[in-house]
C-alpha cells in the first residue's frame, strides 16, 4: 500500500534506530541463536548472484496442501515448470509449506520437500521456503481440497495454521514441533536460500493478535540455528508492533510492495538505512502499475532481490485481481499476476525478453 506521511516517519524511525544500533556491530560475527550481524548478512548476500524469481505453486494445485499432500504431489509438473523458470534465468522460487501436510505424515512430507529441492537444484534454483501464513481462507483441512471458484483470486488458498489456531498459544506446541523438525532436517541444506518464517502476519484483520506466533516462530528458529538466514517480510506499514519486531529480528530484510515505482523506490531508500540486504519477496500487479517493465529494472539497479507474485496461470486464479472477481471465469482485460500460461506460453513475450535480459540470458 502507499506509505502515508505518518507511517513513513514511523518506518524511518524504526529503520534508522535499528541501523544506529547495528553500526556498533559491523565487525562482529553473529552469536548462535541471535540475529545475524549486519556484516554477516551482507557477506551472505555478496556470495549470491542477484536474486530473481517468483512465488511458485504448480498450475494444478489450488493451495499449499494440494501441492504437498502425498496424493497430489506432482514432481513431473514441478520439473516441467521449473524448467521454464530456469530458461528465463530465475535462480530462486518462493514456496509455501503447510503444517497440516506435515501433521499427516512428517517423514513423507520431508521426503517430498527433499524431492522438490532436488528438482529445483537440477534447474539451478535455490528456493526460499515459507512456514506460516495469515492470508486467505481460515480453516485448512487435510484431504481433498476445494474446487476452484471461477474468476476468484486465490479462492482455495489456506492460512497456516489458520484461525483461530494462530492466535491461541495453546495450539503452539505441535506447531513448534513442526517448525523445529523441518528446520533441523534441512538446517545445513545448501539447496535452500532462506527461511521465510511467516507470510504477512496480521493480515485478515488479525493485527497484533499474530504477534505471539510471530515471536514464537523466530524463537524456535533461533533455537535450531540453521545455516540459512531467517526473515519475515514487512507488508503493511500501519502494523507498527509487528513491523518493528520483523525488522529487528530478521537476518535479511524482506518486504512486499505492489506500488508504482516512485513509491517502491521510497521504500527501498528507507529500508536501506537498516544496513541489511533487501529482498522484495512480492511485487508485480499489472493493473496497479507494478510491472516487470518498470519495477524489475529498479530492483536490479538498487541490488534488491526480486521475487514477483505468480508464475503459472493455474488453479490459484491469480491472473484475476484481489478485488476484481469475474465469477463467470472470463479472461480479465489484463492479467493481474503470472508469467506463463499452463502450456508454457508467455503471457507477454516482451516481459519474458526483459526478464531474460536482466538475468543475463
Amino acid at each position: 500500500m502507499r506509505i502515508k506521511n505518518w507511517t513513513l516517519l514511523l518506518l524511518l524511525s524504526v529503520v534508522t534506530g535499528n541501523a544506529n544500533a547495528q553500526k556498533k556491530k559491523q565487525t562482529e560475527t553473529a552469536t548462535p541463536g541471535q540475529q545475524w550481524s549486519v556484516e554477516k548478512a551482507n557477506q551472505w548476500y555478496s556470495e549470491h548472484p542477484w536474486i530473481t524469481g517468483a512465488n511458485y505453486i504448480p498450475a494444478n494445485a489450488i493451495n499449499q496442501l494440494e501441492m504437498w499432500q502425498a496424493a497430489t504431489f506432482d514432481p513431473a509438473t514441478i520439473d516441467k515448470e521449473l524448467g521454464w523458470a530456469e530458461n528465463i534465468g530465475f535462480n530462486t522460487m518462493r514456496v509455501f509449506l503447510h503444517s497440516v501436510a506435515w501433521q499427516q505424515d512428517p517423514e513423507g512430507f520431508k521426503k517430498r520437500v527433499g524431492e522438490f529441492l532436488a528438482i529445483a537444484e537440477k534447474h539451478h534454483i535455490q528456493p526460499l521456503l515459507v512456514f506460516f501464513d495469515d492470508c486467505w481462507n481460515k480453516e485448512p483441512k487435510a484431504g481433498k481440497q476445494p474446487d476452484v471458484k471461477p474468476g476468484i483470486h486465490n479462492s482455495g488458498w489456506m492460512q497456516d495454521p489458520g484461525q483461530p489456531a494462530s492466535s491461541d498459544p495453546a495450539n503452539f506446541p505441535p506447531l513448534e514441533k513442526y517448525v523445529k523438525d523441518v528446520l533441523t532436517h534441512f538446517a545445513h541444506d545448501k539447496r535452500i536460500l532462506l527461511w521465510d518464517l511467516y507470510n504477512e502476519p496480521g493480515n485478515n484483520k488479525k493485527g497484533d493478535s499474530s504477534m505471539a506466533l510471530l515471536t514464537s516462530v523466530f524463537k524456535w528458529a533461533r533455537e535450531v540455528n540453521p545455516d540459512q538466514p531467517i526473515s519475515a517480510g514487512l507488508w503493511s506499514w500501519g502494523l507498527e508492533n509487528l513491523n518493528t519486531f520483523q525488522l529487528t529480528h530478521s537476518d535479511i530484510v524482506t518486504y512486499h510492495d505492489y506500488e508504482e515505482p516512485q513509491w517502491h523506490q521510497r521504500v527501498i531508500e528507507l529500508l536501506k538505512a537498516n544496513g541489511r540486504p533487501l529482498i522484495c519477496t512480492e511485487y508485480m500487479a499489472r493493473t496497479r502499475n507494478s510491472r516487470f517493465s518498470n519495477t524489475l529494472p529498479l530492483l536490479k539497479k538498487e541490488k534488491v532481490g526480486a521475487i514477483n507474485w505468480g508464475f503459472v496461470n493455474g488453479k490459484t486464479n491469480t491472473i484475476y485481481a484481489w478485488d476484481t472477481p469475474l465469477p463467470d471465469g472470463s479472461q480479465p482485460i489484463e492479467w493481474f499476476h503470472d508469467i506463463f500460461d499452463k502450456d508454457g506460453t508467455p503471457y507477454r513475450q516482451d516481459e519474458v525478453n526483459l526478464i531474460k535480459k536482466l538475468n543475463g540470458k
